[in-house]
């Protein structure tokens, strides 16, 4: 009389069922991508329209403002000294390559929504919404500006939010305590 044992499955088959099982995201996050785009084009564009470069609107006085500035440096007005073609081209270089990473890594982690996968859709979007920009007009049309008491904030736009935001749910979700494995 012979025993026979069965094989065992392998281990990386009980690694992620969930994510095995269940419908691709991606599409989801692409889309939330592209919505960040298009917030970006169409507030831009009613910037553009309705307030002269260099002028603004009162919101909230002494607090929050929109306002039209044409920003050819980098986020928050940063390297706007340098000459400006070669920080655009440097720019337009460094946001493709970002954007492809950010891509490729939504790509990878896209098949569930997840912190990380809405952070880097986020980012992602904020990303092209800029490259659009300085590709397309040669600058960036930044337009919400905001004081706090003495501190005025960079004028920023969607665009530069949606990055920020993004960034910070990729700090959350680092620093975030991971469930012990058993």
């Amino acid at each position: 009389m012979s025993l026979t044992t069965r094989p065992t499955p392998p281990e990386t088959d009980n690694l992620q069922p969930a994510t095995r099982n269940s419908p691709d995201r991606r599409p989801i996050l692409l889309f939330l991508s592209a919505l960040v785009i298009l917030a970006d084009r169409l507030s831009k564009n009613a910037i553009v329209h309705r307030i002269r470069p260099g002028y603004d609107i009162p919101v909230i006085p002494g607090v929050f403002r929109l306002s039209h500035v044409i920003n050819t440096g980098a986020a928050f007005s940063l390297l706007e000294n340098l000459p400006p073609n070669g920080v655009r081209i440097g720019l337009i270089a460094f946001s493709i390559i970002a954007a492809i990473i950010v891509f490729t890594l939504l790509w990878r982690t896209g098949r569930t929504i997840t912190l990380t996968s809405v952070a880097l859709a986020l980012i992602l979007g904020g990303a092209l919404g800029n490259l659009y920009d300085r590709i397309r007009l040669h600058h960036v049309v930044d337009f919400l500006a905001v004081r706090i008491y003495h501190y005025n904030w960079p004028d920023f736009n969607v665009a530069d939010s949606s990055i920020v935001i993004g960034a910070c749910l990729l700090l959350l979700e680092i620093f975030r305590p991971q469930p012990t494995q058993s």
